[in-house]
């Protein structure tokens, strides 16, 4: 799993890229505090098995977020860090923009 930032300079916006190995997974999905949680923002299946996204996020913020392959949440191993959420008695990757 990866993660690439790409700041604009023009507006307070960061291109953020999400890659996930899947090969076997038939949907991965990434839910976050930038897209209110939304388990029905697909990653889009690329030709090598892995799943692809990009998403245009407000910065000087940071947002927790994690993977939904297959019904299954997992976190982003590249995340900036884990922060403890106790309404999912988990913990969520954290995006620092």
């Amino acid at each position: 799993m990866s993660l690439t930032k790409k700041f604009l300079k023009s507006k307070p916006i960061c291109k953020v890229t999400f890659t996930v190995p899947a090969a076997e997974a038939s949907t991965v999905v990434v839910a976050g505090d930038f897209n209110d949680w939304d388990t029905t923002a697909s990653l889009k299946k690329l030709k090598n098995g892995s799943f692809k996204g990009t998403f245009d996020i407000p910065t000087e913020q940071s947002y927790e977020f994690r993977y939904v392959i297959d019904g299954e949440w997992t976190n982003e191993q590249e995340a900036d860090r884990l922060q403890w959420n106790a309404y999912a008695a988990a913990e969520n990757s954290v995006l620092e923009l």
